[in-house]
């Protein structure tokens, strides 16, 4: 990357980055009920990772 980062690069990136984690843990039990255990990955729209896909920025 370039010594100096573009503003509007540096948004791209930041909000891909927020795209990726994890949903919160209290949607779990909200979406499937408290006896259910599930992931809170599988609740993450954008699946992405820097090592497999990268962004257009």
């Amino acid at each position: 990357m370039a010594r100096y980062t573009h503003p509007s690069k540096k948004a791209r990136l930041a909000k891909a980055g927020r795209q990726t984690r994890w949903a919160p843990f209290w949607t779990v039990p909200k979406k499937y009920g408290l006896g259910r255990r599930v992931h809170p990955g599988r609740h993450t729209a954008v699946k992405r990772s820097w090592r497999r896909t990268n962004i257009k920025a």
